[in-house]
C-alpha cells in the first residue's frame, strides 16, 4: 500500500462518517446499530423466525423502533456447515421481504450476500448497502455492482477457505492482508473509500482467542484507516467464553461487546437484539458525556 493511499484511509476514518449514495451515517456519538434480520430457515440463531415477508416486515419495523440505524437482511445462512444456495433461491427469499421492508422503514437497508446477481437485484429494490462475507474475494463481479450503484460496502475478511484466501502469520496479520486485497479490488472497480467499512470476520474460521483479539484490536485497525464493524452477536466465542451458554442466552454478553466497541470508536455493531444494544449505547454515551 502506498503512503498516499494510507493517508487517504486515515483521513477518511477521522471523519467518523460512513458515506454512500445520498446517505451520511455518523458514528461520532456512538457506534451505529445494525439489526440482523434473517429470512432463512437455518441461521444459527433465528432461522425460521422471520421467513415469511410479513414476519420479516414486522421484525424490521420493530427493530427500527427499537433503535436500529440499519437493517441487515440475509437470505442465505452463513453459519458453519450451512448448505450453499443458488442466487435464484436467495432472491426468491429476499426480494419479497425487501420490497415490503423498503416501503415501510426509513433507515438504510443492507443485504448480506456474496453473490453479484443477488446484490444487483437487491440494490434495485431498496437496499443501499452490500454486506459481503467474502469481502469481494468470491464473486469477481461484486465490486463492479457496488461501484455502479454507489452503494455502501461492508468488506468482511473470511478465513474458511484457503483456496480463496490463505492465512498468513498471526490472525491480525492475516486480517490486514485480507483488507488490503479487498480494498484494492474495491478501488480498482471505482468504489470510493468513504463507502467502505471493514469487518474482521469473527467466527469465520477463527478460534475463541482470535475472535476476542479482533474485538480488542478495533483501535489498531482504525488507526490504520480501516473503519471497523464488529459482528459478534450471539457467536460461538461468546458461548465458549461463558462456559457453554446456549445461543439464546448470549445477548447480555453481546451488549458488553457493543459497549467495548463504543469505547474504542467502532463504526457499527451488528446485532440480533437491536433494542438491547441501542439502549446500552445510549446509556454509555450519557455517562461518557
Amino acid at each position: 500500500m502506498t503512503d498516499e493511499l494510507r493517508k487517504q484511509l486515515i483521513e477518511n476514518a477521522k471523519t467518523k462518517e460512513w458515506r454512500f449514495g445520498d446517505k451520511v451515517l455518523s458514528y461520532k456519538e456512538r457506534p451505529l446499530v445494525m439489526g440482523i434480520l434473517n429470512v432463512t430457515m437455518d441461521s444459527f440463531s433465528d432461522g425460521g423466525n422471520f421467513f415469511s415477508p410479513e414476519q420479516a416486515l414486522a421484525r424490521a419495523i420493530e427493530m427500527e423502533k427499537d433503535g436500529a440505524d440499519i437493517i441487515d437482511i440475509g437470505a442465505e445462512s452463513t453459519r458453519p456447515g450451512a448448505e450453499a444456495i443458488s442466487a435464484d433461491e436467495e432472491l426468491s427469499r429476499l426480494i419479497p421481504a425487501l420490497k415490503l421492508i423498503s416501503q415501510h422503514v426509513s433507515v438504510p437497508i443492507s443485504v448480506d450476500t456474496y453473490k453479484a446477481k443477488t446484490a444487483r437485484e437487491a440494490l434495485s429494490f431498496g437496499a443501499s448497502i452490500i454486506n459481503d462475507v467474502w469481502g469481494l474475494m468470491y464473486d469477481p463481479e461484486m465490486a463492479k455492482v457496488v461501484a455502479e450503484k454507489n452503494a455502501g460496502l461492508v468488506l468482511m475478511a473470511n478465513y474458511t477457505r484457503p483456496d480463496i484466501f490463505a492465512r498468513k502469520g498471526t490472525i491480525l496479520e492475516s486480517c490486514e492482508a485480507y483488507f488490503e486485497q479487498g480494498l484494492q479490488r474495491a478501488l480498482d472497480a471505482g468504489i470510493a473509500i468513504p463507502n467502505i467499512v471493514f469487518d474482521p470476520g469473527i467466527g469465520f474460521g477463527t478460534e475463541t482467542d482470535e475472535s476476542i483479539e479482533f474485538v480488542r484490536s478495533v483501535p489498531y485497525f482504525q488507526d490504520k484507516g480501516y473503519p471497523m464493524l464488529i459482528g459478534a452477536s450471539r457467536k460461538r466465542f461468546i458461548g465458549a467464553t461463558l462456559g457453554g451458554v446456549p445461543v439464546e442466552d448470549r445477548d447480555a454478553a453481546t451488549i458488553a461487546v457493543s459497549c467495548f466497541c463504543a469505547k474504542e470508536h467502532a463504526v457499527c455493531v451488528r446485532v440480533h437484539d437491536a433494542r438491547g444494544s441501542a439502549q446500552a449505547l445510549t446509556m454509555w454515551k450519557a455517562m461518557e458525556g
